[in-house]
């Protein structure tokens, strides 16, 4: 039996980082991992660059960019481990990275660049990393000591973090192994569901827009009423089961069962008075002089909805266009569901943050931490989500 100072349950991102400044603040640190690859959300993150931070996150206001039952939980390790040190962490090591928009920071290489880094890290505090190597049973003894039965016999420690992870993408390794941890001592859950994830559509209602599988453009997108409302301007993406993209994966956090979404396809245009425009002057189709406005596909896919719109503009009714520019400009559509935890790039709900600390992520179970996408804190689409997972770490790294 061997014993150390923390025992960290998954190598990934939250994992890694917290495992490297536990280490090198002095603790005897062991990480286990049932999987016998490290950080495999950082590696098909972002593309393959990993869309490591956001330089725009606010930490004075994380409800901004954070959901969760209470998003203002996040705001003491967010504002105590900020982007910017993990950018400085960054440069030290030399990876080379370059912002995208709206404060997007990517690897300029590849985001095992980033992975090799924590590695590093962990190398430097002396961390031992068993994988892989599942974990059967965690308990405490009465000494308050917790035994481990791992895949390479029983391990000790007063300190057990809890960085599985959540529910998304089972493909690379996830469970549900911290939620039923949490369970086991007590701890309360917010309900799960997928995060960041398409929307599907299914029946007749979508056969009109199932040949405009990857047309890509920029769109106003939201959904909910009043308080609820949220809206996002960003690339909408259609594909053959219903929409995707940036837009979609944004919306799709706030988005509930049974509700619609509303879309305007030309944001940055007066379809009125440029469908007025071009009635007075213009013996085009009105799918041509709509080609101007949205890409063509969407614009020849549209007007098929509406015998008076399959005419020259000229000879057009004010009526018609007027419900043409309506209906491009708020489109409401009503998914029937999601491409699940299989698509979805985080996990919304987990671990109560009511039974944690916001200070040290340690829950009402003394010595047990939860950190990372386990917990019910999850961020927008743009290094939000990995911005958490170090400072949550960084901040059970210093309290272990």
């Amino acid at each position: 039996m061997q014993d150390f100072d923390a025992i960290v349950i998954g190598a990934g991102a939250a994992g890694l980082f917290c495992a490297g400044v536990a280490g090198q603040r002095g603790l005897r640190v062991l990480v286990l991992d049932h999987s016998d690859k490290v950080a495999e959300k950082i590696r098909i993150s972002g593309g393959g660059r990993a869309n490591f931070t956001n330089r725009e996150l606010d930490p004075q206001a994380p409800h901004k960019h954070f959901l969760g039952a209470n998003p203002h939980f996040c705001r003491s390790a967010l504002s105590r481990y900020t982007p910017a040190d993990f950018i400085a962490l960054v440069q030290r090591h030399g990876i080379a990275f370059h912002e995208k928009h709206k404060g997007q920071l990517f690897c300029d290489r590849s985001a095992d660049d980033l992975i090799q880094m924590l590695l590093r890290e962990c190398e430097a505090g002396g961390v031992q990393r068993w994988q892989p190597c599942g974990v059967k049973a965690v308990r405490q003894g009465g000494d308050s000591v917790y035994e481990l039965d791992t895949g390479r016999g029983i391990v000790r420690s007063r300190a057990v973090v809890i960085a599985t992870g959540g529910l998304s993408i089972p493909k690379i390794g996830a469970t549900d192994f911290g939620y039923r941890i949490a369970t086991q001592f007590g701890l309360r859950l917010v309900e799960t569901r997928p995060g960041l994830v398409p929307l599907t559509f299914d029946g007749e209602g979508w056969a009109p827009y199932a040949g405009l599988a990857g047309l890509a453009l920029p769109v106003r997108i939201e959904t909910g009423e009043k308080k609820t409302r949220m809206a996002f301007l960003e690339d909408l993406l259609f594909t053959h089961r219903g929409l995707s993209g940036p837009a979609v994966l944004q919306i799709s956090s706030y988005w509930r069962e049974g509700t619609p979404i509303r879309l305007d396809l030309a944001p940055e245009a007066d379809l009125p008075a440029a469908l007025a425009r071009a009635k007075a002057t213009s013996r085009k189709l009105i799918a041509n002089e709509l080609a101007g406005l949205v890409p063509s596909r969407l614009a020849d896919a549209w007007v098929l909805q509406d015998a008076d719109w399959q005419r020259p503009v000229s000879e057009a009714s004010d009526k018609a266009l007027a419900r043409l520019a309506e209906r491009l400009s708020r489109w409401d559509i009503t998914p029937t569901g999601t491409e699940g935890y299989r698509k979805a790039e985080v996990t919304l709900g987990g671990v109560d943050t009511r039974d944690l600390s916001s200070q040290t992520l340690e829950s009402k179970q003394p010595g047990l931490y939860f950190i990372g996408e386990v917990v019910d804190v999850t961020g927008w689409l743009g290094g939000y989500n990995f911005q958490w997972a170090w400072a949550s770490a960084h901040a059970c790294a210093q309290a272990l």
